[in-house]
């Protein structure tokens, strides 16, 4: 069995992100398979594109109940980390999409200004708001790369922030559930290190 087992969800990028694993030493595999994603040592829900069509595509996957059953270390990255919140402001027809649920909070659209347009694109730092052992060796006003446009408010889950027009979560946790809103596999050392302390977490 691989060490991770990556929801298939048509996210973009897995392949930089499984090329990061293996540097990192670990094997992974997709899968939309509920009995795999069960068995597996630890779990990725990628995520590039928006909230409304993820979701239908993990309704058509049969995965929306399982995944908040899961109980090894699951990691959400960039729009999977958002699909961990109930609710998200991107929808169709200005309706809010229902996501997961597992923290009881809504993903908003960032704020555009002349200065800052969305989505955020490119380097930010981050501050670090919780010890966790997914940032463990990780420090406040580290950089990470961020590509979004919808954002995660901060409260008890937050572990790490990010500042663009305001604060936002950067990295989340709910019990075994991480979250980073940052592309690991495009953040260089940083990134590694937040890959390689998920690997080890039990």
């Amino acid at each position: 069995m691989s060490d991770v087992a990556i929801i298939d969800n048509g996210g973009a990028n897995i392949a930089s992100l499984r090329y990061a694993l293996e540097r990192l030493g670990a094997s992974s595999h997709l899968t939309a398979d509920s009995r795999e994603l069960l068995a597996a040592r630890r779990v990725i829900l990628p995520g590039v594109g928006a909230a409304a069509e993820a979701m239908a595509r993990l309704q058509a996957l049969d995965l929306v109940e399982l995944i908040p059953r899961l109980a090894q270390p699951v990691l959400g990255i960039c729009l999977g980390m958002q699909l961990l919140f109930a609710r998200s402001e991107e929808g169709a027809d200005g309706e809010d999409t229902e996501c997961l649920g597992l923290i009881t909070e809504r993903v908003s659209h960032l704020q555009s200004r002349p200065d800052l347009p969305v989505p955020h694109m490119g380097w930010n730092q981050l501050r670090l708001a919780a010890a966790s052992p997914l940032l463990a060796g990780v420090h406040d006003g580290d950089h990470v790369y961020f590509v979004h446009s919808y954002a995660a408010p901060v409260g008890p889950w937050t572990l790490a922030t990010a500042d663009y027009g305001g604060e936002f979560s950067a990295a989340v946790r709910h019990e075994n559930f991480f979250g980073v809103q940052f592309h690991p596999e495009r953040s260089a050392a940083v990134g590694s290190r937040v890959l390689s302390n998920f690997l080890g977490l039990q």
